[in-house]
């Protein structure tokens, strides 16, 4: 499916997004810093409620907000991203239902190399393939916080309710196609974790 837009006009978005929220930027990644060094203290409704807030906000301040004016879908990714701040917020939050605990086993190595790649290899990525602030996605933007997140989901302890996974790995797919599509590559890595995310989740099914 060609989308709807140029890369140009994609990479566009970034810039007046970037532009007109920095420095909330610095906040996302330091949510994301306490979200990991949270996994220590086993909170699983804190851990749930960060994760509400960063799916919420690329929902509402990079969909709804941004992405929508080149492109119509974002309102339905914009709220899918609100779907999935609500099923952590519902089952982490409101029913703590979600336990998180740090893991050194290769699950646990999986999950801590998609954490980092969202937040310190994808940047680097991007700024290698000639794409410098403010035109490159940051996090809090869909992708890196897609990969962040089913990386943090790695660490999700049994029981727990697999359907927490479905607004990731269904994005996973959506941006995954359009960095074949516009030659985002740091964006490759939602294969990566996409596939990781649906093994972690029939585990935790099983």
């Amino acid at each position: 499916m060609i989308p709807p837009f140029t890369p140009q006009q994609f990479i566009e978005v970034f810039v007046r997004y970037n532009e007109a929220v920095w420095p909330a930027q610095l906040a996302l990644n330091g949510v994301a810093l306490a979200v990991l060094a949270l996994l220590f203290a086993r909170p699983g409704r804190a851990i749930a409620a960060l994760l509400a807030v960063l799916w919420a906000w690329t929902g509402i301040a990079y969909h709804l907000l941004f992405f929508r004016e080149i492109n119509a879908a974002a309102t339905l990714f914009g709220a899918l991203f609100l779907a999935g701040a609500g099923v952590f917020a519902w089952e982490g939050v409101v029913r703590n239902r979600l336990t998180f605990a740090w893991s050194a086993g290769l699950r646990g190595a999986a999950g801590l190399a998609l954490a980092l790649y969202a937040l310190a290899v994808y940047p680097l990525v991007a700024l290698n393939l000639g794409r410098a602030y403010p035109a490159m996605p940051t996090f809090g933007a869909p992708c890196p916080t897609t990969i962040f997140t089913l990386g943090v989901l790695a660490f999700l302890r049994p029981p727990c309710r697999a359907h927490v996974f479905i607004a990731p790995l269904l994005w996973a797919v959506v941006g995954s196609q359009v960095a074949l599509f516009f030659g985002i590559y740091e964006d490759l890595g939602l294969v990566a974790a996409g596939a990781a995310g649906a093994v972690f989740a029939l585990k935790r099914r099983a």
